[in-house]
C-alpha cells in the first residue's frame, strides 16, 4: 500500500508508509538468493512489486538488471529540468547462511550477506512513494536495479548496454547497509569512499628437481616468497601514506609432493588504491618487481593484472545533500563522516565515473546489540534491523526530490 503524504511531512513518515511492503519484498528476495549478473527470480520479484506504477521499464541485454524511469508531472516545464538516478543492487554471495531466520536462504551455497536484498527492496519502496508524488516532481528519476555487484561488474555491463543514455542522469545516489553502525545513522564522506579493486595472478617458472638436490634445480618457491616480501616493501616505502595502497597476496600454489621441487609457483592477490595515479604505480610495481626478481634467480615470470572496480568517488555537493537530509530524517547525530576511505570496493563506482553523485552507508544494527561486535558484511550470520529500511526509503525519496528541486545549489 502506498500513501500520498504532503510534501511538508517528515521524510521518515514517507519511508514508514512503505515499510511493511519493503520488509515483505526483502524477505522474499532473501529466501531465494541469486549470484552474479543473472538473477531472474529476483528481477521478477522486483518487477512484480513495481507493477501498475507509471514507470518505463528498460531491460539490460547482458544482465537481468533493468531501469525503471519515472517522468515527473512537472518535467519539461522549465529550463532547469533535471534527471536523478537511484541505484539498488540485487545479487547475493556464494556462502551458506547460518542466521536461523524463518526466511533464511533456501538456495544451497548462496546468501544475502551483503544486504543487497535490503538495497533493492528499499529502492522499490522509494519508487512506489515517488510514483505517488509524480505530479509534484519537476524532473525525471531513474531507478537502477542492478545485479552482479559482487565482483561481476554488473553496473559496467548495464552502462555498456546504454541504460544510462535513455534518460541521462545529472546526479546519482546509492545506499549500502552497515550492520556495524547504529540503526538509522548515515555514514559517508566526500571524495574517495571505497577503493579500486584490481586482482593479479603471477606465475614464476624455474626447473623442478629432487628436494634433496636443490642445486640441480631452480627452485621457484623461495623466489615467490622473495616477491611477496619485495611487493610489501614497495608499498611501504614507495607509496605515500597520503595516497595509500593495499597490496595483499592471498594465495600461493606450488608443488604436490614433500620431496619434489616444483617447476612453477603461482601467486594471486589484490591491489587496492584510492587514485588512478597510485593504481597505475602499483600495477607497474607488480610487473617490475616480479620480472626482476625472477630474472635474478634464473626464472621466468608471467604477470596478469585484471582491472577491477574504479575508485568510488563521491562528489562533495552530492555528499552534502545526503548529509543535510540525514539530519532531517534521523535527527541530530543522523550523519557520521567517515574519517578515512574503506579499502573495499563497489561497482557503483562505474556510475559515479559517468555521473556526479554519492553513496552513503546506513546503520542497521539491531536495537540492543553492540554494532562493534555484530556479524559484519559477508558473514554467514549477518542480519539487519529491518525497521531501519524505512529510513533508507526516506533517504532515496528525499535525495531525489531535493536534487530535482534544487540541483547542487
Amino acid at each position: 500500500m502506498t500513501t500520498t503524504i504532503d510534501r511538508q511531512t517528515d521524510w521518515s513518515a514517507i519511508g514508514a508508509a512503505e515499510l511493511a511492503d519493503v520488509i515483505a519484498l526483502r524477505r522474499a528476495i532473501h529466501a531465494e538468493p541469486e549470484i552474479g549478473n543473472h538473477c531472474p527470480r529476483t528481477t521478477a520479484k522486483l518487477k512484480a512489486a513495481l507493477e501498475g506504477l507509471p514507470l518505463e521499464i528498460h531491460d539490460s541485454t547482458s544482465t537481468t538488471g533493468f531501469v525503471a524511469i519515472l517522468r515527473g508531472g512537472q518535467a519539461g516545464t522549465g529550463s532547469n529540468t533535471r534527471t536523478v538516478l537511484l541505484r539498488g543492487d540485487m545479487d547475493a554471495l556464494p556462502m551458506t547462511e547460518e542466521t536461523g531466520l524463518d526466511f533464511a536462504s533456501t538456495t544451497p551455497g548462496a546468501m544475502h550477506a551483503c544486504g543487497h536484498d535490503a538495497h533493492s527492496a528499499m529502492l522499490a519502496g522509494a519508487a512506489k512513494a515517488l510514483c505517488a508524488r509524480k505530479d509534484e516532481l519537476a524532473g525525471t528519476i531513474v531507478f537502477m536495479f542492478q545485479p552482479g555487484e559482487e565482483g561481476h561488474h554488473g553496473a559496467r555491463f548495464m552502462i555498456e548496454d546504454g541504460l544510462l543514455d535513455i534518460a541521462k542522469p545529472d546526479a546519482a545516489f546509492a545506499l549500502h547497509i552497515s550492520p556495524n553502525a547504529p540503526a538509522g545513522v548515515f555514514i559517508g564522506r566526500e571524495g574517495p569512499l571505497l577503493a579500486s579493486t584490481d586482482t593479479f595472478n603471477v606465475k614464476i617458472r624455474g626447473k623442478g628437481g629432487h628436494a634433496a638436490m636443490p642445486h640441480d634445480a631452480i627452485d621457484p618457491i623461495p623466489v615467490g616468497c622473495e616477491v611477496v616480501v619485495a611487493l610489501q616493501t614497495f608499498i611501504a616505502r614507495r607509496i605515500p601514506v597520503s595516497d595509500p595502497a593495499v597490496l595483499t597476496v592471498t594465495q600461493i600454489h606450488a608443488g604436490a609432493s614433500y620431496n619434489v621441487i616444483p617447476d612453477e609457483v603461482e601467486l594471486k592477490g589484490t591491489l587496492r588504491t584510492l587514485s588512478e595515479t597510485t593504481r597505475e604505480k602499483g600495477r607497474e610495481a607488480i610487473r617490475h618487481v616480479v620480472a626482476q626478481i625472477a630474472a635474478a634467480h634464473g626464472c621466468t615470470a608471467q604477470v596478469e593484472i585484471k582491472p577491477g572496480y574504479p575508485v568510488t568517488m563521491c562528489d562533495p555537493r552530492a555528499t552534502g545533500i545526503m548529509r543535510a537530509l540525514a539530519t532531517e530524517i534521523s535527527g541530530e547525530g543522523g550523519w557520521s563522516t567517515m574519517p578515512a576511505p574503506m579499502m573495499g570496493g563497489e561497482d557503483f563506482s562505474y556510475v559515479l565515473r559517468e555521473v556526479p553523485g554519492a553513496m552513503a552507508f546506513i546503520g542497521v544494527a539491531s536495537e540492543g546489540s553492540d554494532p562493534r561486535t555484530n556479524p559484519p558484511l559477508h558473514n554467514v550470520k549477518m542480519t539487519i534491523d529491518e525497521a531501519t529500511m524505512a529510513k533508507g526509503v526516506a533517504m532515496h525519496v528525499a535525495a531525489a526530490e531535493r536534487f530535482l528541486s534544487n540541483g547542487f545549489d
